[in-house]
């Protein structure tokens, strides 16, 4: 039983997520995209990179190739799913979460240390924090925009769905603590079972702590469990 890692050609962030895993003792191999998904496969991380250079959109054609239809096979089936950074755009491309991530509202690209307050504690991902709980973590996107339409994101409200919203270090969302402009400060939401997640600032970034902060430790714990 292992982690695939999925590599799509431009994907940058897959030796991050695998040295990440390997730190936690998560067994995880890197899985290029046309071999199609490890029957075998315990979890699957979709990570940070520019997938086929974000032509068209960002994710858009990675969320075309056929593994994609095994990921969500994998995904229906209980399978743990997480998407970061690029890999939180394919999933919203290839229908795994609702909604869409597009151009910053600075228009553009975004590398900075961010503060995110979970929202909900109550799922594999956020299962090593408290409710409302700020985590430190670090972005670098040009389209990191979460956008969805208000009767959708009133249902994820209602369902709680949000995972993680933008924030101050003291935990309250506004308008100068979100840094691309994503609407109601959203930085990661779960699919239709909270087995699936898609967020946008990197965990896997913040694991090790040789190289800073570890705070994004609790959220690949998910994959150990």
């Amino acid at each position: 039983m292992t982690v695939a890692v999925v590599r799509f050609g431009g994907s940058n962030c897959d030796r991050d997520s695998m040295q990440a895993l390997a730190h936690l003792d998560v067994d995880a191999e890197l899985v290029w995209h046309e071999d199609g998904l490890p029957a075998d496969a315990s979890g699957v991380v979709l990570p940070g990179g520019f997938s086929y250079g974000d032509y068209l959109r960002a994710g858009a054609m990675a969320a075309r190739s056929p593994i994609m239809a095994e990921v969500r096979e994998a995904a229906a089936d209980g399978v743990p799913v997480l998407g970061i950074c690029n890999g939180a755009q394919i999933g919203c491309e290839s229908g795994l979460t609702p909604g869409a991530f597009t151009t910053n509202a600075s228009a553009r690209f975004q590398c900075e240390h961010v503060y995110c307050r979970v929202e909900n504690a109550d799922t594999p991902w956020t299962a090593a924090y408290e409710a409302g709980e700020v985590v430190e973590l670090p972005i670098a996107h040009g389209d990191g925009r979460y956008e969805i339409d208000d009767d959708r994101l009133e249902q994820l409200e209602a369902e709680d769905r949000i995972l993680f919203r933008y924030c101050d270090a003291d935990g309250n969302v506004s308008p100068a603590a979100n840094p691309n402009g994503s609407k109601h400060a959203v930085a990661g939401v779960v699919g239709e079972t909270d087995s699936v997640a898609v967020m946008m600032p990197h965990p896997e970034r913040v694991t090790l702590p040789d190289i800073g902060p570890t705070d994004g430790q609790g959220i690949l714990r998910a994959f150990a469990d």
